[in-house]
């Protein structure tokens, strides 16, 4: 079967590009010693668990937080400040500095330099749920179009997310390739939207991701490297 072009390859962010778990821990406690600090009285009634717990319940009481994390924890820490009797101005400043924290992530070691080949080769792109700031991060300039489901109002695995990318990036989605973590977000809702589903099952992540038995990727990677070789693969052949 003749496989078409590749004119764009997208990637999902979070544990594609760096891990996230280590990153929200960290974040989640440099705010909160913050709190301590200046919003005392929730330091003492909430716990980092007992605020996640709290936003946990929240998503599943509105739509959009579940498109919006920012939202998610704004609207968390708003109703936690006003339920300790402290000053709810200070809650963007709050945001501010879990923000901060969030965006101080650590690519896995073959990223940057496989983007900066890459991106000599063939226009690439992002497409995330979550609320990772490319600029902050300093790796923008790698990416022709990045997307995010809290500006677009729709989220993966929705098709029309996927849409709007390969829209954004001038390419039709067969023409397009998709690089992510999650087999059913990633690669299932790439391949469901038109694209080539690539799905990145890194060892050293842990817990490592399962591949469902209904899901068939268009290939399995286990490191940018592969990853870069199986591009170079299909556009020189074509």
């Amino acid at each position: 079967m003749h496989m078409p072009a590749i004119k764009a390859v997208l990637f999902d962010l979070d544990d594609t590009l760096w891990p996230i778990v280590p990153v929200i821990e960290r974040a989640e406690h440099i705010l909160f010693d913050w709190l301590a600090d200046h919003a005392p009285a929730i330091a003492s009634q909430f716990s980092i668990e007992s605020l996640r717990a709290r936003r946990q319940q929240l998503m599943a009481t509105d739509p959009v937080y579940q498109l919006d994390l920012r939202r998610l924890r704004h609207a968390g820490l708003t109703e936690a400040f006003l339920n300790a009797g402290e000053d709810v101005a200070l809650v963007d400043k709050a945001m501010e500095i879990f923000s901060h924290a969030r965006n101080q992530v650590t690519p896995f070691d073959d990223v940057l330099p496989t983007l900066a080949r890459l991106r000599g080769l063939v226009p690439l792109g992002s497409v995330s749920n979550g609320v990772a700031d490319l600029e902050a991060i300093g790796i923008a300039h790698y990416f022709h179009a990045s997307l995010a489901a809290y500006r677009i109002g729709c989220a993966k695995p929705d098709t029309a997310i996927f849409h709007a990318a390969c829209e954004a990036m001038g390419v039709a989605p067969q023409e397009a390739v998709y690089v992510g973590d999650d087999p059913l977000l990633d690669v299932q809702g790439a391949q469901q939207a038109g694209l080539q589903g690539i799905w990145i099952n890194r060892p050293e992540l842990a817990p490592a991701r399962k591949l469902p038995a209904h899901v068939c990727p268009d290939a399995i990677c286990n490191s940018f490297i592969e990853l870069e070789q199986w591009i170079y693969k299909r556009i020189i052949e074509v």
